[in-house]
């Protein structure tokens, strides 16, 4: 797509929320490596150029820089954090180290409005991130708004070339989203071209030219992304579909019956299921690095579906779940994912397959995957279930894995779930699950000693899952959970609730 917002990566953590924002404005954004060529990025036809932030410095040896061209290119541009540093200095102002850097909130003080800072207070708070800072404008620039002694906002109005040098794109800064806008369609005059009922209409078309009378297979976890691919691509070719559902054994409770049902009985949708249980469990036995956890059952995901896709002489296609964090995420300035973190990420299948790969869902973030989900009649519920890890409840039990300490686990967890749903809180939180520790503990049931396992429930409220706080749940609620688990599962005599927050832990536990 084309006419829409650049975005160019120089490895800042919010880069996709400056594309999301701009999305969600109903205008198309699209990020591109930092070190994309003139020619591709004057392919886009970009209507405005957004230059991020980025951990880099502009003195360091191997600083990511752009061609100076960029500027001449008659596109208004906007730079952020980095991109603030990186437009001064290739215009011939100057950066320099600062004495103590800003970290986090601050005061906005604007001296001379312009049309990015268009509606915009005065005063306002906005968030920073950063050590060098601006010392001298390129000439044609001034300067916009401050903050203390720094220098927060330039801006050349003739050229239409604006940096600020905080975040607008965090909810903490006040006004981002309107200086955001101010940016679009005061200075870029984008157009609205982004809506997702167009979208499913336009991929429908485009897979049924793609694909033709060919059989296109996909890997079905159940998963929000990969059931969403699944539905659109059934709607455009019907039974050419056929999904390969593996049974891991590490699923949450009743799983593949509910993915059988909701997709196989619902949508009337092809579905082969491989019930690989006895296969994985034998693999992880005595196994309990978490890493190594993660690449056997990586490993064994991948052997099993191309052994069964390999069933299917006249497949074309592999389809996959993909989305747009994930292809970001492989072209990034911080290289691609060194390690497998998805049990149905079929990207390690190998060559021989000779599949073409159909990835419908490789332009959107995960927002806009639910939604298009509702769109086509999945389930709310089903669409909106909070993230469940590849590897499964194989790094949710600590330690080796085996087959009661999956049933155990997955009892208590559809404990808490169902609580959550109950008491209208599923919704209210971000990412909600038990772990199962390797710990036992002594306890007494009725007038009998017991020595079982430790429970830990896990909640966290989150915007992006790079930063989180655990769940405030009342106090009855977690009363109510506990009791259930300890009375109703047999092998849990304690549970322990986690309120640590990301950073420094991480939400799950491995």
């Amino acid at each position: 797509m084309t006419n829409g917002i650049i975005i160019l990566d120089f490895g800042s953590q919010y880069n996709q929320l400056i594309a999301r924002r701009v999305r969600e404005f109903g205008v198309y954004a699209e990020i591109l490596p930092f070190n994309a060529s003139l020619e591709e990025i004057k392919n886009h036809n970009p209507k405005g150029i957004i230059l991020s932030g980025g951990p880099s410095s502009v003195f360091g040896s191997e600083a990511h820089l752009v061609d100076k061209e960029l500027f001449e290119l008659g596109v208004p541009v906007l730079g952020i954090c980095y991109g603030m540093q990186l437009t001064a200095h290739l215009l011939g102002g100057e950066v320099k180290k600062g004495v103590k850097g800003e970290y986090g909130k601050a005061e906005l003080n604007i001296l001379k409005s312009n049309d990015l800072l268009n509606e915009i207070p005065a005063k306002s708070t906005v968030w920073m991130s950063h050590f060098d800072e601006v010392y001298q404008l390129p000439e044609g620039f001034e300067i916009a708004g401050k903050s203390e002694n720094v220098i927060a906002s330039m801006a050349n109005e003739e050229r239409k070339i604006y940096a600020v040098q905080f975040h607008p794109e965090v909810s903490h800064t006040e006004f981002g989203a309107q200086l955001l806008k101010n940016f679009v369609f005061n200075i870029c005059e984008a157009e609205k071209n982004w809506a997702l009922t167009d979208f499913i209409e336009n991929e429908i078309q485009r897979i049924k030219d793609i694909v033709g009378n060919q059989r296109v297979i996909l890997g079905l976890s159940g998963g929000v992304d990969s059931s969403v691919a699944a539905v659109l691509i059934h709607k455009a070719i019907g039974d050419q579909l056929t999904c390969i559902f593996v049974d891991t054994g590490l699923l949450r409770k009743d799983e593949g019956k509910k993915v059988m049902e909701n997709y196989g009985k619902h949508f009337h949708m092809n579905i082969k299921m491989v019930d690989a249980r006895e296969q994985f469990m034998s693999k992880l036995k005595g196994i309990s690095d978490p890493e190594e956890k993660r690449k056997i059952i990586g490993r064994e995901f991948v052997e099993v579906f191309n052994d069964e896709s390999t069933k299917f002489d006249d497949a074309s296609f592999l389809a996959q779940g993909t989305i747009y964090p994930d292809v970001i995420e492989s072209q990034s300035v911080k290289g691609p994912s060194a390690t497998i973190k998805s049990h149905h990420n079929v990207g390690g299948l190998p060559e021989t397959m000779k599949l073409k790969l159909l990835e419908p869902l490789r332009e959107l973030f995960k927002d806009e995957v639910r939604k298009v989900g509702v769109e086509l009649g999945i389930a709310r519920e089903l669409v909106y279930r909070h993230p469940f890890p590849g590897p499964g409840l194989g790094i949710r039990i600590l330690g080796e894995v085996d087959e009661e300490k999956v049933e155990i686990l997955q009892e208590a967890d559809d404990i808490f779930i169902q609580e959550l749903y109950k008491n209208n809180l599923y919704d209210e939180v971000s990412q909600a699950f038990v772990v199962l520790l390797p710990v036992k503990s002594v306890g007494v049931m009725g007038d009998e000693r017991t020595y079982e396992y430790t429970a830990v429930v896990r909640s966290a409220n989150t915007i992006d899952f790079m930063t989180a706080t655990w769940s405030k749940l009342p106090y009855e609620f977690l009363e109510t959970v506990s009791s259930r688990i300890i009375n109703e599962v047999k092998g849990i005599n304690r549970v322990a609730y986690d309120i640590s927050s990301k950073p420094p832990a991480t939400i799950e536990w491995e």
